[in-house]
């Protein structure tokens, strides 16, 4: 998802899932000129990856928590949305 031009940042969560016991979610953060739909950035990531490494779902967030080294905090990211896309 990187490799598309209208994203700056992205992050890769599982979530809860019934019958799978995770299911993929990417958080994205988009340039501040893009205005692309999460269906476009799925739709790119399908032309790149196995099927079975494309996120079911992809989410436009405006910023993702990072540490003081600028790592993602993936941790806070799936407390944060776990209960939102468990299925």
């Amino acid at each position: 998802m990187l490799s598309h031009a209208d994203v700056a940042n992205a992050a890769v969560i599982g979530v809860p899932h019934a019958v799978r016991g995770e299911s993929v979610v990417a958080l994205v953060v988009l340039r501040p000129w893009a205005d692309t739909a999460p269906e476009a950035i799925l739709d790119h990531a399908k032309g790149r990856l196995a099927k079975f490494e494309v996120p079911k779902r992809v989410v436009i967030v405006d910023g993702l928590p990072t540490t003081t080294t600028g790592k993602t905090r993936k941790a806070l990211l799936r407390e944060e949305y776990q209960d939102l896309f468990a299925e």
